[in-house]
């Protein structure tokens, strides 16, 4: 990620950072006061790279989301075709399989729940017909099985599909959301009437604060109005692209949107490159296999988007890789990034980001349409050209070199993906 400087200052670097930010009441730091931690062969470079003046400035502070949230949502695989009845499976099967022990806790029902029109009160209703219980009982269902219940509406005046959505009607939804027990809101951007995000997104927030229930704040304003610079102070997580589907072209397309805003993601508040299209059949297991490596490096949340209930054994094995999901849910919390671009068209690539511990993940991305060989050289990731790192592949899950300097190389098939965690050594000569 860095064009020069050790890992071992970097991380120095964004855990005093991280605390002088605690200590500044949240504030913005200006980039000049990170030079007090320069040592020998920092180069400035670093900065423009491993830019974390913004780090720690989230103003949300509703105690949620420290790492990225984990969990299912409806839409990729279902659409509208959801019930109670699949929700509540799907609830089991997050149980049964193992996944909700592994962090996918959130069970989110996304469009369509609802009835087309709000009842003689103005409140929203579930469909009897699909949701005949209600959402209290669905919900207490989910808290039963020890997971959290999502739900879904919108920052405009219907729903995406023109159920009503909740412009207007902040206070009552949150007051109605939170008396069923809900823990989790995905606020979504349709009939808007025009009207910019940044007003329309706050009056939900005051009005989840308001109920007295944690509620995580999922905005869903499709990157339209650069929310990265904004939404850290209003939600939890915000959608920085368009809706994904389940596409190579897709999936690689909204990665390197995604990757723009690095910078302004952190414990509390994330980029959100739209739900996983795992396991829903139009990638490859190699694409599938970068899909999931990268989101779990960009610090993206981790919703399953498949039919959990009938995964297959490669699906299961890719979104329950345990080394891979620590990566994602890492204490430190900064955003990885592309951090070198080689080959023809640009297809051979390098994503980088520090770990707690001083460690680093590294992944090779072959974007090319065969083989290659990819290189990830010290410099690109910020490491000093002595620094001697043990390299663990999380794919293998097993130690494949140590005593490694000034680079390493692998050879990736077609639209695969190798994720790698670096540690310094002890001893070594770049150590602090």
């Amino acid at each position: 990620m860095a064009r020069s400087g050790t890992l071992s200052v970097h991380l120095l670097l964004v855990i005093s950072l991280s605390a002088i930010v605690v200590a500044a009441g949240g504030r913005a730091l200006p980039l000049n006061l990170l030079r007090g931690f320069e040592r020998p062969g920092f180069s400035r470079s670093f900065h423009r790279i491993y830019d974390t003046s913004k780090y720690g400035i989230f103003q949300l502070n509703n105690g949620l989301a420290q790492t990225p949230q984990m969990g299912w949502n409806s839409w990729n695989f279902f659409a509208c075709n959801i019930s109670e009845t699949v929700i509540k499976e799907t609830a089991d099967a997050l149980v049964s399989t193992g996944l909700a022990k592994l962090g996918y806790v959130h069970v989110n029902i996304d469009d369509c729940w609802s009835t087309p029109k709000r009842n003689a009160k103005g409140e929203l209703v579930a469909d009897p017909k699909t949701f005949p219980s209600g959402i209290k009982a669905l919900a207490d269902y989910v808290h039963k099985q020890g997971l959290k219940l999502g739900i879904y509406s919108d920052a405009g005046i219907y729903t995406c599909q023109v159920r009503p959505g909740s412009l207007y009607h902040e206070e009552n939804d949150a007051k109605q959301f939170a008396s069923w027990g809900v823990d989790y809101l995905k606020y979504d951007n349709c009939y808007n009437l025009g009207i910019k995000p940044k007003d329309r997104y706050p009056p939900m927030l005051k009005a989840l604060n308001a109920t007295g229930r944690q509620i995580l704040y999922s905005m869903c304003e499709w990157g339209v109005d650069d929310p990265a610079l904004w939404a850290g102070k209003i939600g939890n997580s915000w959608r920085t692209t368009d809706d994904i589907n389940d596409t190579w072209a897709s999936m690689t397309t909204i990665a390197d949107l995604n990757d723009k805003w690095a910078a302004y993601a952190g414990p509390g508040g994330w980029n959100d490159p739209d739900m996983l299209e795992v396991g829903n059949g139009g990638m490859t297991y190699q694409e599938y296999r970068a899909h999931f490596s990268i989101w779990a490096l960009m610090k993206a949340p981790l919703l399953v988007g498949c039919d959990v209930r009938n995964m297959t054994a490669e699906t299961y094995q890719l979104v329950s890789n345990e080394e891979v999901i620590a990566v994602n849910q890492d204490s430190l919390g900064v955003q990885g990034r592309k951090v070198n671009v080689s080959g023809t068209g640009g297809c051979s690539q390098v994503w980088a980001g520090p770990l707690s511990r001083r460690r680093l993940v590294v992944a090779l991305w072959n974007r090319c349409s065969k083989a290659v060989s990819i290189t990830a050289a010290w410099e690109a990731l910020g490491l000093d050209s002595s620094t001697s790192v043990s390299i663990r592949d999380l794919w293998q899950h097993k130690d494949v070199a140590e005593d490694v300097a000034s680079s390493f190389s692998a050879q990736v098939d077609a639209h695969d993906c190798h994720m790698y965690m670096l540690t310094p050594q002890t001893g070594s000569r770049a150590e602090i």
